[in-house]
């Protein structure tokens, strides 16, 4: 009988006992390929001793202390190493411990930066449908994906929504580049229905996450939305938890669009696992805007800036220089790209498979030419992926691509250290379990 308050009841769970690269054993000595870092979390790999040395030794040091009264060398040192490669100008780290806190102080971050700036009004965020932002009620109210919402409205204040760039499924029927980009220029619209005044965000993510499943925007679009938000002077916030530090084959998402944010949020991959961290970056004369003004920036949390957190980052990041990973992710999620789209093609099943580096997503349908969606009861996605878990590798699924209620993918996101025979196992048992569910 066990004591642990499980998210997944009713469901058993093997007892994770080691890991080493992009593999997994369990306490019965059963090997997994995990291809999808957990929560597309895991980068650099399991079992990487410098990381967990990094950690002991900074905990030995001084494991604790509070962000007002006192920084550590590790902080500093992993925030000047980290600055060169964040596309914002003389780039600033708040240090939080999960994605869904770094969405908060984004969103509080852009309200105490309009009232610094004269805009008292501006307190609207807007977010996007089929979008993960988090699940703390800050967070959820930007989130996305009804399914989550439903049972929590009365207890956040809910934000405006815009459709998503899913091509695939295109929000106004309507196809690419015919469409004009009515998703992006449905920004505009939200942003007038509402009034300028009172806009202070707009919030994505460069690549649509889990609650899609690795949707790439079309070319135009992050420009497209970069124009609008300049025009009515709306920070554009770039949730990059899922999609930073090389998951998709560069530093972070938004390179693949030459487009330059305001402010960012990092997760994830800062500590590939090792440790809860989250990042709120903004431009230093941001921050300091809001220190001229405010004072301070209103916003904490007991463990913000943790030392061990930064240090396990900045372990993290020597694996991903020394390695060279995020080229690694680039050159070996493409051969990943093409031996999903070679295996599933024929695959009756099987709608699209889209994504860019080391992540990829693989949507499922009743019926190829019209769309249909399987019914959601039959919880598809988590069907294949249980049958692949029972041959030895690990996916991540996902449902409610389709109005927030049907439709049924899956992530493929190993770590970058996937060798190529893996790849080919991984792909090898996904069309196995796909054809037999």
């Amino acid at each position: 009988m066990s004591h642990v308050f499980y998210r997944r009841m009713g469901h058993s769970h093997p007892r994770a006992a080691w890991g080493e690269g992009a593999l997994v054993w369990d306490d019965a000595g059963r090997r997994y390929v995990d291809a999808c870092g957990g929560a597309v979390v895991v980068n650099v790999g399991h079992g990487v001793e410098a990381v967990a040395r990094a950690m002991a030794g900074q905990a030995a040091a001084a494991a604790y202390v509070h962000p007002t009264v006192f920084t550590t060398e590790v902080l500093e040192t992993y925030s000047a190493r980290l600055a060169p490669y964040v596309p914002l100008d003389d780039p600033c780290f708040y240090y939080v411990t999960s994605g869904s806190e770094g969405v908060e102080a984004a969103v509080k971050f852009a309200r105490q930066w309009q009232v610094a700036r004269g805009e008292v009004g501006r307190e609207v965020v807007i977010a996007r449908w089929g979008s993960y932002h988090g699940a703390t009620l800050g967070a959820l109210a930007l989130t996305g994906k009804p399914k989550m919402r439903r049972w929590f409205h009365g207890l956040f204040r809910d934000q405006p929504h815009v459709p998503p760039p899913y091509c695939y499924r295109c929000s106004f029927g309507a196809a690419y580049p015919a469409c004009d980009l009515a998703c992006a220029q449905a920004l505009e619209t939200e942003i007038r229905r509402h009034g300028a005044e009172r806009v202070a965000a707009f919030i994505a993510e460069p690549v649509g996450g889990a609650t899609l499943g690795a949707v790439v925007p079309p070319a135009g679009y992050w420009a497209r939305v970069r124009e609008i938000c300049d025009r009515y002077g709306v920070l554009l916030v770039a949730d990059e938890v899922m999609t930073g530090f090389g998951r998709t084959g560069r530093w972070f998402g938004v390179e693949h669009f030459d487009v330059r944010p305001d402010v960012m949020v990092l997760g994830k991959g800062a500590t590939g696992g090792y440790f809860p961290l989250a990042i709120l970056a903004v431009r230093g004369t941001d921050a300091e805007a809001i220190r001229q003004v405010h004072g301070d920036f209103n916003h904490g949390g007991t463990f913000s800036h943790h030392a061990v957190g930064a240090a396990a980052a900045n372990a993290t990041l020597d694996c991903l220089e020394e390695g060279d990973l995020v080229r690694v992710a680039a050159e070996r999620g493409a051969l990943l790209g093409q031996r999903l789209r070679a295996a599933l093609e024929d695959v009756a099943c099987v709608g699209d498979v889209r994504g860019l580096g080391m992540m990829w997503g693989v949507e499922f349908v009743a019926c190829r030419e019209t769309k249909a969606v399987f019914p959601p009861e039959r919880h598809v996605g988590q069907a294949v992926c249980d049958a692949a878990f029972e041959r030895g590798v690990i996916l991540y699924p996902g449902s409610g691509s389709v109005e927030g209620v049907a439709g049924d993918h899956l992530m493929v996101a190993p770590p970058f250290v996937i060798t190529e025979a893996q790849i080919d196992e991984v792909v090898g048992v996904l069309r196995e379990v796909v054809v037999q569910v």
